[in-house]
């Protein structure tokens, strides 16, 4: 009896955990959002060195047309975007084609295949689109992201200081409104940004995330351009880790971007969301780990089926509801401004439990799906399955 008691009491601080990384989280986020110019135009504009854009495309992303235009519609005196895609079969194509029409006064430009390097064919784009490119500055930006007109000042901006390498964003979620897409996207700003903002907290950062990498080619360079990436599951991790073990500075932006959604199934949100948690655990193996103590639900559920006494049961629901909401707010809609943070709040606890099953199954999954591929992860690299017999 006095061996349960003590193991109950040690389960019952543990489950503490989540509740002080919210409030920490929360922290962070003041922390980081508190300072900042009233919108991304209003940042210095004397300083706006031309820039070039990549966006390697493969597939047909929702609602491309406007995640593309919005690249094209920026307040930005000099810049070129450049595409690739596979090869003339691309659906892409035709959308591309049409904004090059619309925005005549924009430098786009469209390449079309790109030398095979090494397993990603995300990567093997960027080697030739950062060869082509005709500006230092080069902004990775994926196909389904979207941003407000002042996204290239807000990234550029952090280049006026000579110690930083490497400029990236943090990320919100545009849905068609259907439920797994929006379990999905409504992690973002309420699981994935806290993170990273106490990442951020205890030190900066020194990764990229995907969705919006900048750095220069001399910062390329240095780690031996995109080539040396060509074969890393982690591509976005890689680029800024080793960036940062350059001694430069990766800076997080205080501008997020959009990403639009697909409409998918539950199964596919569970797919794509593995797909993040494998990269953890690849990239950061005890970062992953530590996930478990950010999982408030598990841990509230489990206190109150131990808990001594009904009061007690009940704190640990109350604070797991009340603090969860606290940091949807103040992370999700005060400092990401991410309307979907306060009007799918009642989803978070469905969120939570789909999050919490996704990590437990990313321990178990050895196989990555992108696109129409499947891959095994080895030494932190890609390797293509073969094909069946």
């Amino acid at each position: 009896m006095e061996s349960w008691t003590a193991v109950r009491d040690a389960l019952l601080a543990l489950a503490l955990a989540p509740s002080a990384y919210y409030l920490l989280a929360s922290f962070a986020a003041w922390r980081f959002f508190r300072i900042r110019p009233a919108a991304p135009a209003g940042v210095s504009a004397d300083f706006a060195p031309p820039a070039s854009v990549l966006k390697p495309i493969r597939g047909l992303d929702r609602e491309a047309y406007e995640n593309y235009a919005s690249v094209c519609r920026q307040d930005y005196p000099e810049f070129e975007i450049l595409f690739c895609v596979t090869d003339n079969q691309e659906p892409a194509i035709p959308v591309i084609e049409r904004l090059i029409r619309d925005f005549p006064e924009r430098r786009i430009r469209l390449l079309f295949g790109s030398e095979p390097l090494g397993v990603s064919d995300k990567v093997n784009k960027l080697c030739r689109m950062a060869r082509e490119a005709q500006h230092d500055i080069v902004i990775v930006s994926d196909s389904d992201v979207r941003v407000d007109p002042g996204f290239l000042r807000a990234v550029v901006e952090p280049f006026r200081n000579a110690q930083v390498g490497g400029v990236t964003c943090l990320y919100r979620g545009l849905t068609d409104g259907s439920f797994a897409s929006s379990l999905e996207a409504l992690g973002n700003s309420t699981d994935f940004a806290p993170g990273v903002l106490v990442a951020w907290l205890f030190g900066g950062v020194d990764f990229m995330l995907g969705a919006v990498m900048a750095t220069t080619k001399k910062h390329l360079a240095e780690i031996g351009g995109f080539e040396s990436l060509a074969d890393y599951f982690c591509d976005d991790y890689e680029l800024g880790n080793r960036i940062a073990a350059r001694g430069h500075r990766v800076e997080l932006s205080k501008f997020p971007v959009d990403i639009v959604y697909p409409r998918g199934t539950l199964f596919d949100a569970f797919r794509h969301q593995l797909r993040w948690n494998l990269s953890i655990r690849y990239s950061r193996p005890w970062g992953h780990l530590g996930l478990i103590f950010s999982q408030g639900l598990p841990w509230a559920l489990l206190a109150a089926a131990i808990a001594p006494t009904p009061a007690i049961a009940a704190g640990y629901i109350t604070a797991y509801v009340v603090l969860r909401a606290w940091l949807a707010l103040v992370v999700g809609a005060w400092g990401m401004q991410d309307s979907l943070a306060w009007r799918k709040m009642w989803l978070l606890p469905l969120r939570d439990a789909f999050a919490f099953v996704v990590w437990a199954a990313s321990f178990a999954r050895q196989r990555i799906h992108w696109r129409d591929q499947t891959f095994y992860v080895r030494e932190k690299r890609l390797v293509p399955q073969p094909p069946r017999s």
